[in-house]
């Protein structure tokens, strides 16, 4: 007799059943529940009780103060969660399979603007069957809602339950438009005096970066107000004030490292910080399996590795 089925069979109690039970017991209230799940609560209570028949034990204990988890439901209630969040995956990979011309991709607006977005083109030129959906946004991505693929972060690395490749390591810089300089030149952290100061505002967490105040403090400059000067919330706005000439900015090197190269910012001080935090690249291990997001991992890791290389080759020409 062939019993391969019968191995692999799974005995499962009905899907709304443990969906009505999951709300239920996050809300704690079978009202609430409803709301969620677009049914009644008399609906969530009959899917409820089919449920404990099913499992032959109470979930819920009723008390004056309201609805209470049983032992056995507490004990169950985080695989089921974490079953759920499997399928959400499951389904947004089913998608994706289905669909393997998209890659949806997230990144702060700064980093999109000022490095991604002007090297995409090479990867689609190298991958011309996939079609990058980038959203630019400062909010952590959920990758359980399954709608993104890949995310770049900034920060110190520590991201559990993701596949994590460092891209990008980071310093900060002061940085002038040309025209700027030439009435307003900077020989020394001193001749600050004379400038106009730009703030990042951008909200970073990163207690090794410098604003002002402090960069100046580090270099025994007592006669500069570090706290004066434009404020912008995104290191891009930033960058971009210095390269119109309102002032010095104290600048993310990657970011600004375009605009070095093409000139319309200068380095006169020659003078960076290297900070803790870390451009990364973030992603579900199932989305690893995907060939898009291969694609594109590979390629982003060797644009990164290029970028420092050729960094450290003007470091070395230039005697730093």
């Amino acid at each position: 007799m062939d019993t391969r089925g019968e191995t692999t069979r799974r005995r499962l109690p009905p899907l709304n059943a443990l969906r009505a039970f999951e709300a239920a017991a996050r809300h704690l209230n079978f009202s609430r529940a409803a709301d969620e799940l677009s049914v009644t609560p008399g609906a969530v209570s009959q899917q409820i009780q089919n449920l404990e028949d099913y499992v032959g034990a109470a979930l819920f204990r009723r008390t004056p103060k309201g609805l209470l988890l049983t032992d056995a439901a507490q004990t169950a209630l985080p695989a089921l969660r974490e079953a759920f969040d499997r399928l959400a995956e499951a389904a947004s990979m089913l998608t994706a399979a289905v669909d393997g011309r998209r890659l949806t991709l997230t990144a702060a607006p700064s980093f999109a603007a000022k490095w991604l977005v002007p090297r995409l083109g090479r990867f689609e030129a190298a991958h011309p069957q996939v079609d990058v959906w980038l959203s630019a946004g400062m909010d952590v991505v959920d990758f359980n809602a399954g709608e993104v693929d890949l995310a770049i972060r900034y920060g110190a690395g520590r991201y559990p339950g993701l596949e994590v490749t460092r891209l990008l390591s980071e310093t900060v810089i002061p940085v002038a438009s040309p025209e700027f300089l030439a009435e307003h030149p900077l020989n020394s952290p001193a001749d600050l005096k004379n400038a106009v100061l730009l703030h990042d505002g951008s909200p970073d967490a990163d207690d090794s970066c410098p604003d002002w105040a402090m960069w100046l403090a580090a270099r025994g400059v007592r006669d500069v107000d570090g706290t004066r000067g434009p404020r912008f919330n995104q290191s891009s706005l930033v960058i971009e004030a210095a390269a119109a000439g309102r002032g010095v900015a104290l600048a993310k090197s990657t970011l600004a490292q375009a605009d070095l190269d093409a000139g319309r910012l200068i380095a006169p001080l020659q003078d960076a910080t290297v900070v803790d935090f870390a451009y990364y690249l973030v992603h579900p291990k199932a989305k690893g399996r995907l060939p898009q997001v291969k694609a594109f991992s590979a390629w982003i890791a060797a644009e990164a590795a290029a970028h420092e290389a050729a960094l450290r080759t003007q470091d070395n020409g230039s005697g730093i």
